[in-house]
């Protein structure tokens, strides 16, 4: 990750668990998979949060029972993580792109919170996750994807303006959109460092690099994309919106493992395996 990124969330750090509408639906959603899939098999095990931020999913790993180790780039976001969620578990400063830790010492791994899509080269970051995890190890992947209704309403929202609330960059966004449909896209979204989109091929491809083989897929925001996501990236939503966004979320949940809403749905959560060295 870039030193901006890094900057970024150490100056959010503080106020990072103060959850906006739509990161509460996130990783709702995405705690109640994690519980589901990365239970410890036999005995406890150690697990790693790759991108660990203030501990979100560091804490959950420890209460599976995991001896858990975490490692983020922002240092203000481990020292709120060691005095809140994460405590109790191993953090280290660091870049997933060159993970500090030797080869196969790892039965689960997490790297979530968008973590891929701020990435130069997310490629190189699923590579190393695969060094580290075990063979059978298991990896719990969540990353913003590209073919989502909300890449609709900002592509709407470049021909109108700001109007929706997604900031400039519509040439440069239909620029890319016009290459290569297969490949990512670089975002800039509106109080955040540009984003890159990933396509649901590349990241396969990312994974067999990896030596890792995907076992199941979830989606995420995908109902709740007819709502602008601007417009639930704010602390409080008015009466009307939080009535409509409620019913919505209930029907997110309940589409969550339908395979069709994938292929719009804003945010992927993907289970692979290692079965080979990477």
């Amino acid at each position: 990750m870039s030193t901006g990124v890094a900057r970024f969330f150490d100056s959010m750090a503080e106020d990072y668990e103060a959850l906006e509408p739509w990161y509460a639906h996130l990783y709702e959603v995405l705690h109640r998979i994690a519980r589901q899939v990365l239970r410890p098999r036999g005995g406890a095990g150690r697990a790693l949060d790759a991108g660990c931020g203030t501990g979100f999913q560091t804490g959950l790993l420890t209460g599976l029972g995991y001896e858990t180790h975490g490692v983020d780039i922002s240092t203000r976001s481990l020292a709120v993580a060691r005095n809140g969620r994460a405590t109790g578990a191993r953090l280290a400063a660091g870049d997933v792109a060159a993970l500090p830790y030797p080869g196969e010492c790892f039965d689960v791994a997490v790297c979530c919170g968008s973590t891929l899509n701020f990435l130069a080269a997310p490629e190189v970051a699923v590579a190393e996750l695969g060094r580290v995890l075990r063979p059978g190890g298991r990896l719990l992947l969540e990353y913003e994807h590209k073919w989502s209704l909300d890449l609709a309403w900002a592509l709407m929202g470049s021909t109108i303006g700001r109007r929706l609330g997604y900031g400039a960059g519509g040439p440069r966004l239909w620029g890319q959109l016009a290459r290569r449909p297969g490949e990512g896209i670089w975002i800039d979204y509106p109080g955040y460092p540009a984003l890159r989109l990933a396509t649901r091929s590349e990241v396969a491809r990312w994974l067999r690099t990896g030596g890792l083989v995907p076992r199941r897929v979830w989606a995420i925001h995908a109902v709740t994309g007819v709502i602008p996501s601007p417009a639930l990236h704010r602390p409080r939503l008015s009466r009307g919106l939080a009535t409509l966004y409620r019913m919505l979320r209930a029907l997110d949940r309940a589409v969550v493992s339908v395979e069709a809403a994938q292929a719009w749905a804003a945010h992927l959560v993907l289970l692979a395996e290692r079965v080979r060295p990477a």
